[in-house]
């Protein structure tokens, strides 16, 4: 299949991580499951900040100006006072999307009651989608993927699910996803075919 190359924003937001004290785990993780989860060839925009509002703002802007369809960003949700991902995503939004938030949080209560803490948010700024996901990576995977049952079976639908279908509505390229990973949904007229 021929795929257009696609630009991927990932931010790791954290004061710790940023200044060197431990190592990042967000942009791994945010590269590997989306480097599993999609077909297309993806080029990645990483950044690693310190949990500053005006930066986080800053570089969300910057990524949506260089052409990133998505951006991702992992940390800084929580009601600590320095997690202010939520209030910085919503600064530089165009339009919101509760949904994903929503998802995302009944997602987590599945594993943890503190779930209900946590404050992801999701926009759309001109042509690109922005979410932000938990700092875990394994909450990261769990939140995009979904829970499936012992036999592999989907319970609950994880929220990349609805991520191309929402990049098609706003302008954005084709993303394929790969079922093994992640189920990517989309209504039959939108299904695009591709010549091999």
């Amino acid at each position: 299949m021929n795929y257009d190359p696609v630009k991927i924003g990932i931010v790791s937001i954290s004061d710790r991580a940023s200044s060197g004290v431990y190592e990042d785990k967000g942009l791994p993780a945010l590269r590997d499951w989306l480097s599993r989860a999609l077909k297309n060839p993806l080029s990645f925009e990483p950044r690693l900040i310190p949990d500053d509002q005006a930066q986080i703002s800053q570089a969300l802007v910057e990524l949506v100006d260089a052409g990133c369809a998505l951006v991702l960003t992992t940390g800084g949700t929580g009601p600590a006072l320095r997690d202010v991902t939520p209030e910085a995503t919503l600064a530089v939004a165009d339009k919101e999307m509760p949904g994903f938030g929503e998802q995302m949080r009944q997602i987590s209560l599945h594993f943890v009651p503190t779930a209900i803490l946590s404050r992801q948010v999701a926009v759309i700024r001109g042509q690109s989608l922005i979410i932000n996901l938990p700092g875990q990576p394994k909450s990261i995977a769990e939140t995009l993927e979904g829970l499936k049952d012992e036999n592999g079976e989907q319970v609950v639908a994880g929220i990349f699910a609805a991520v191309p279908y929402c990049i098609d509505l706003i302008g954005g390229p084709y993303l394929e996803g790969n079922p093994e990973v992640c189920k990517v949904w989309r209504p039959k007229a939108a299904i695009r075919t591709f010549e091999a």
